[in-house]
């Protein structure tokens, strides 16, 4: 039977994982996409193209995200959280990028895919900076798996 997190192991939880899913919603279309993020004072930090899920984020900015880590069905965490996203421009933006570049190049330890990040972060495509701000955090735990 899965229990509730507390407000500090949610937080833990959060800044440890690197994967969230957001789900956008506008125009009554849903879409739910996976993001790679850095996380620091209540704020969840991505990268994106242009494309759909910036687009439904312009039009609305409030989402939900989902952060989870399974090891088998009987033991996993999940964190659901409420947000607001906004699009960063000038130097929040440069801030937010600097912390998201330097979490995101800890988590590779292949030179191919390094690569392949540093070549998006110096790539032609207009790469954008959004800024998520978490509130209404709830999230539950089943079995023995750590924070």
């Amino acid at each position: 039977m899965s229990t509730p997190m507390t407000d500090d192991e949610i937080e833990r939880f959060i800044a440890a994982e690197f994967v969230a899913r957001l789900g956008c919603h506008s125009g009554g279309r849903t879409y739910v996409v996976p993001v790679a993020y850095a996380y620091a004072g209540g704020t969840l930090h991505c990268f994106s193209y242009e494309g759909l899920k910036l687009e439904m984020l312009r039009a609305n900015p409030e989402l939900c995200v989902e952060i989870d880590r399974v090891e088998h069905l009987g033991s996993w965490r999940s964190v659901i959280a409420q947000g607001r996203a906004a699009v960063l421009d000038g130097i929040a933006a440069l801030k937010a990028a600097g912390l998201l570049a330097t979490r995101l190049t800890t988590l590779i330890d292949d030179p191919r895919s390094r690569g392949r990040l540093e070549e998006a972060l110096g790539g032609d495509r207009e790469l954008h900076v959004v800024s998520i701000a978490l509130h209404d955090k709830t999230g539950r735990v089943e079995g023995t798996i750590r924070p």
